[in-house]
């Protein structure tokens, strides 16, 4: 792709002058680098296209295999990483132009396989939401909220052909090394019935998969907010988008102060998407709000086989798994 200098190499350019209609191009600065070695993201300059700039993400995992910053760079992850930049292309190349206004994504202009590379050529969101941030408060987290809300009924019933069949990074089929890792608990016996109840949803959709602040663009006024990163996106019900986004955004004096609302606002959204079928809203929120608190345990189970210090392992976070595993347990003695 890029050498240090930020010299494109040829091949590369002539992908992306075909792509963009470009007559020159240049390499600007490293976006981000990709977790764990894979690669990097680069923000393009381009001359005589339509647009004046674009990313660029090349993904080349390392030959020697991963350096992880915790230390889980096994096989498993190697290849859960790989087949996670798969389905990122399918998503841009097949779904991302599904997507509205209400839930902005990039556009792709292309993507590129060369040995051990890949290529995906996508729109500079920076044009029109050029801002990021750390922290929100739970006022700015109804921006996130109400993108998911618009996503999960833009993509309500699809069989999201070509993605993970179960959206979001700690699925517990693609993360058994951290779950062995767990200490003995009730969390950890539950673990499979959490995941079985979550994949047991008469109505999934699909979800994000990593719906953290870092990977939503706000505009200017913090007004309206775009998403990015689809390397984790499958089927799911939507709260687990929505108790990982709440977990990311806000403390535990936050969820304990704000969640409810939150949680309101993002089914009033979802109810104002999602048209046609009568009664449709109704029943999609009432068996989604009735798997929330397993949502939250799900990951809950995930970070204590990954790093049981985690500061997301919150009182509230606890409560709610402990309501997850009542709600198992009641359920069980029907």
């Amino acid at each position: 792709m890029a050498t240090d200098d930020g010299e494109i190499d040829g091949d590369t350019q002539a992908f992306i002058r075909a792509a963009t209609g470009a007559t020159a191009l240049h390499a600007g600065e490293v976006v981000q680098s990709l977790w764990s070695g894979y690669g990097e993201i680069r923000r393009l300059h381009l001359e005589g296209a339509r647009v004046g700039s674009a990313i660029l993400k090349h993904i080349a995992p390392p030959a020697a295999g991963s350096d992880h910053p915790r230390g889980w760079n096994s096989a498993a992850s190697h290849h859960r990483k790989l087949f996670s930049y798969e389905v990122e292309t399918q998503w841009y190349l097949d779904f991302a132009a599904r997507c509205d206004n209400g839930c902005r994504v990039p556009l792709p202009f292309g993507s590129l396989e060369r040995e051990h590379s890949r290529y995906l050529l996508l729109e500079d969101l920076d044009v029109a939401w050029p801002l990021r941030r750390r922290e929100l408060t739970p006022d700015e987290c109804s921006l996130c909220l109400r993108w998911l809300a618009r996503f999960h009924a833009r993509f309500l019933d699809d069989p999201g052909t070509g993605l993970w069949p179960v959206g979001c990074y700690w699925h517990l089929d693609t993360r058994l090394d951290e779950y062995r890792a767990m200490a003995d608990s009730p969390l950890k016996q539950a673990a499979k019935q959490l995941d079985e109840a979550l994949s047991a949803c008469r109505f999934q959709t699909l979800v994000h998969g990593d719906a953290k602040v870092a990977n939503f663009c706000f505009d200017d006024a913090m007004t309206s907010t775009a998403a990015v990163d689809f390397q984790y996106v499958g089927r799911g019900p939507g709260v687990r988008d929505v108790a990982y986004l709440l977990g990311s955004c806000l403390d535990d004096a936050e969820c304990r102060a704000h969640e409810s609302r939150l949680l309101d606002g993002y089914f009033e959204e979802l109810t104002d998407a999602i048209d046609g079928i009568a009664g449709l809203a109704d029943a999609v929120e009432q068996e989604w709000r009735s798997v929330y608190s397993i949502a939250w345990a799900d990951f809950q189970r995930f970070l204590l086989g990954w790093m049981p210090t985690h500061p997301k392992i919150t009182d509230h976070a606890r409560a709610h798994t402990e309501q997850a595993l009542a709600s198992l347990s009641w359920s069980k003695s029907e």
